[in-house]
């Protein structure tokens, strides 16, 4: 059984969610990942983007009715409104292959997507000009499950 569900908040206390329109010709394609704001409207991180341009997290509402996806998988809706967890704990899928560690700091991709290692992935470790540190306030709360999901602090 996994940990969680990438996207899901933790600890609803300590959180503060914002509602954000989806931008309908870029909208995320996965929940529990950084997304930036464009002219108003929600983003997937793109390549090359900058660490000032995270606006927060994506947030897995639930219940949702936006979709009807299979048992297992969760599909962010591609217009309408969505939430943003702006600080919190959350539910994140880590990418790559260095574990992450209780305290450890969370790197974004920012380039050079590669195969377990998307545009706007959550990582454990730097690669050079291709990952973002997020600030000292967000942080690993421990390691992976065997599914990838990880619990992260972001902005606490």
């Amino acid at each position: 059984m996994p940990a969680g569900i990438a996207g899901t908040v933790h600890r609803i206390e300590a959180a503060t969610i914002e509602p954000q329109e989806t931008d309908p010709t870029n909208p995320p394609t996965a929940y529990g990942v950084p997304v930036k704001i464009v002219a108003g409207r929600m983003q997937p991180l793109a390549s090359g983007d900058a660490l000032g341009v995270i606006y927060g997290f994506n947030v897995r509402d639930f219940p949702g009715v936006a979709s009807q996806d299979p048992l297992g998988t969760s599909t962010p809706p591609t217009k309408g409104g969505m939430s943003v967890l702006k600080r919190g704990y959350m539910n994140v899928t880590l990418n790559g292959t260095t574990a992450a560690v209780k305290g450890g700091p969370i790197y974004v991709r920012v380039a050079t997507p590669a195969a377990g290692k998307p545009i706007g992935g959550v990582e454990a470790a730097a690669d050079g000009a291709n990952t973002v540190v997020l600030p000292s306030n967000s942080y690993f709360m421990g390691p992976a499950d065997a599914y990838g999901n990880t619990e992260i602090a972001f902005n606490i």
